[in-house]
């Protein structure tokens, strides 16, 4: 259907709930917006188009997962449940556990079963509203296994109404075969991989993990060197674990983000704000591996570094396929407000993928891409926790997804002697 007005509904168009238009209208032609406002209002010129009625949901743009690890391989819970009976991680990896057994598993898999695998943690993503992801290779360590990893996102995206952007996370833990000579990796990643994946068009942006147990200030920077001269935008997991500088070096090449920030400090944060660099949150990784030292939330604010929140879907550190569950983490567990996380989400999130020009804002002249909402109040978007919200997926003006839970109470069966 070409044109079409959808009208009974609430609109948030750029994530903040305190921005709002109730008893709105959207029209919609060949999948962009050509109008929005109060309904009252819809021009003479649309009055006669079909008519969709979202039941007075709210509508807000579709979500943004700007952070997941989300092709990969196997999994890892047996050494969860180890890790809870008191093993140390060092005892995991001499077991053969801990990212190499990732590696070792995403390195085994063929593109279909690295397809299957991934689409299954997808698809819950897409079901609560997600209409632009992320997703990193850094599972593969060496060229043809971060090729097949790319391969697999790119594949996502045709077969699933996302968009997927790619990044390059060849720079995200030594593999068994380069133990002891990292610089000698770096420039199998800088000189090598990089360069191939990128003439083949699999990468959008080069990501690095500058860390004590990742990479330091020196080989991040020979990354982002090799990044761009490829003209790719960067980024990096940073000050995650302990103080390194990662902000203030990744904002001397205008990172589009920096990633995790617990250990961030106020020199970081000014160099993040000067750059335009925004702060990308990871609650989800926060909860799981139970750290204690919180991203330094008040002096972002102060310096209104923009903040993102991401799900940094992994198998290692957060196992998660709800972004709304981040939400909940965002708040309960860094502070943030319901307009944080949303925008977070949203506005914030577009920017830290370099996309803020087609995501995150619904607005006169951009795909019709937005969720309806079964909720009363935006602010049930960070409070359920594990409770299906989203009632429709639009992208382009289409629904792609539309929720089968029963709507009426007492419509589940109490099942015969129970």
């Amino acid at each position: 259907m070409n044109d079409l007005v959808w009208h009974h509904l609430h609109l948030c168009p750029r994530g903040n709930p305190d921005e709002v238009i109730r008893d709105c209208a959207l029209a919609v032609h060949d999948g962009k917006l050509v109008w929005l406002g109060p309904a009252q209002a819809l021009p003479v010129q649309y009055a006669a188009w079909p008519r969709e009625d979202l039941g007075g949901a709210w509508v807000t743009p579709s979500l943004v997962d700007c952070h997941t690890h989300l092709v990969y391989a196997g999994q890892r819970a047996d050494e969860f449940a180890l890790r809870l009976a008191g093993a140390s991680y060092e005892e995991i990896a001499r077991r053969g556990g801990g990212i190499v057994s990732t590696v070792r598993a995403t390195r085994a898999a063929d593109e279909e079963t690295l397809l299957r695998a991934s689409a299954a943690r997808l698809e819950p993503l897409l079901a609560e509203g997600v209409g632009a992801i992320e997703i990193k290779s850094g599972y593969g360590l060496e060229l043809a296994s971060e090729r097949r990893m790319l391969r697999v996102a790119r594949e996502l995206a045709r077969r699933y109404p996302v968009s997927v952007y790619t990044t390059f996370l060849g720079a995200h833990a030594l593999p068994p075969e380069f133990a002891g000579r990292a610089d000698a990796y770096i420039d199998e990643v800088c000189e090598r991989m990089l360069p191939a994946l990128a003439d083949e068009g699999l990468v959008d942006a080069v990501d690095v993990f500058c860390e004590r147990i990742g990479f330091t200030l020196a080989q991040s920077e020979r990354v982002f060197e090799a990044a761009a001269r490829r003209n790719l935008p960067v980024k990096m997991h940073a000050e995650q674990l302990s103080l390194m500088g990662g902000s203030a070096l990744a904002a001397r090449y205008r990172a589009l983000s920096t990633d995790h920030l617990e250990f961030l400090d106020e020199a970081g944060v000014a160099a993040m704000k000067e750059a335009g660099t925004v702060a990308v949150l990871l609650p989800g990784a926060f909860y799981f591996i139970r750290e204690t030292q919180l991203p330094p939330i008040e002096l972002l604010r102060r310096y209104e570094v923009p903040i993102a929140i991401a799900t940094d879907s992994n198998p290692g550190t957060s196992p998660a396929t709800s972004l709304l569950a981040m939400l909940n983490l965002g708040c309960t567990l860094f502070r943030l407000t319901v307009p944080e996380v949303l925008q977070g989400v949203t506005t914030h999130a577009a920017r830290a993928l370099g996309q803020s020009a087609r995501h995150g804002v619904l607005e006169v002249g951009r795909e019709a891409d937005f969720v309806a909402w079964s909720v009363d109040t935006l602010a049930e978007l960070a409070y359920w926790i594990g409770r299906p919200l989203a009632a429709r997926v639009v992208r382009a003006g289409v629904t792609v997804h539309r929720a089968q839970w029963p709507q009426a109470a007492g419509a589940f069966t109490k099942a015969e002697g129970a």
